[in-house]
């Protein structure tokens, strides 16, 4: 199931390419990634976000603080999952799309990939969840789907993504043609359940679940509401879908209450006629 992620450090030559995900909110850069790979690493990083890893490993090489395997260049760039925040850690179900936006500011031939990765294995979980054989060529330029683009969340994904820090899905771009490899971590947690909406931000789905069963419940509550509180609309809206859900309960219990007025009159007034024939 695991396929070892190949890693080897070479420095940089030519001209830079750049890229990195922007979309969903990626593993940040922080104190920890400092810690780890040096003052002058985290500087490199911190002023060219989009930078390649063999710039990283080059400027590292030459510092006392940097600690190539604390500092892990070749999974996630570097970046540390103890920098990451609520906003970085998402939280996905299998099944669920995952949209993803990438920004490659200089293109260079290379190669292109979207996995899911087991964090303390180092190691990529399945197949690719989306894969280039060509990728941000100079020939041709960047291409849309090489920037907006998704994935699927697979279904047999191992239970060690259902804690934090146990898994990630990463994308990584390799410029052969000029030597440099660009990284960007998406943190996750796999929760239960499965959905196929689309979603960029951390709980998409979860949101939808939770508002689809308030929806239904407040609903059920609507249809029983007496008629003295049922002058009110209920109108709720399901985030993730935008599906607005509308529940008439004004309406229906209007309707059933004038039913039963008419059904009280008619016999009221079937009775009197019955008394005034019995007296004739």
């Amino acid at each position: 199931m695991y396929k070892q992620i190949a890693a080897a450090a070479l420095f940089a030559v030519g001209v830079s390419a750049h890229g990195r995900v922007t979309s969903p909110t990626p593993r940040p850069l922080g104190t920890a990634m400092e810690a780890a790979c040096g003052q002058q690493v985290y500087n490199q990083m911190s002023s060219d976000p989009n930078g390649n890893i063999q710039t990283m490993a080059q400027v590292g090489a030459s510092q006392s603080d940097f600690n190539a395997t604390k500092c892990h260049l070749w999974q996630c760039r570097g970046y540390q999952f103890g920098d990451a925040t609520s906003d970085s850690i998402h939280s996905y179900t299998a099944g669920q799309v995952v949209e993803f936006a990438v920004d490659i500011a200089a293109p260079h031939t290379g190669v292109a990939n979207v996995s899911v990765i087991n964090l303390a294995e180092n190691s990529v979980i399945g197949d690719a969840l989306a894969s280039w054989s060509v990728y941000a060529s100079t020939a041709t330029g960047v291409t849309a789907n090489e920037t907006s683009f998704s994935v699927t969340i697979p279904s047999d994904l191992p239970s060690t993504c259902s804690t934090a820090g146990g898994c990630a899905l990463q994308w990584w771009w390799d410029a052969r043609s000029i030597d440099q490899t660009y990284m960007s971590c998406v943190d996750f947690t796999l929760g239960s359940g499965s959905s196929s909406s689309s979603s960029s931000g951390s709980s998409s789905s979860t949101v939808a679940s939770s508002s689809t069963a308030a929806a239904a419940t407040s609903a059920a509550a609507a249809v029983q509401t007496s008629s003295s509180a049922a002058a009110t609309t209920l109108s709720t809206v399901v985030a993730s879908s935008s599906t607005e859900v509308a529940v008439a309960a004004a309406s229906t219990s209007t309707s059933t209450s004038s039913g039963s007025d008419t059904s009280s009159c008619s016999k009221r007034r079937a009775a009197r006629r019955a008394a005034l024939d019995a007296r004739a």
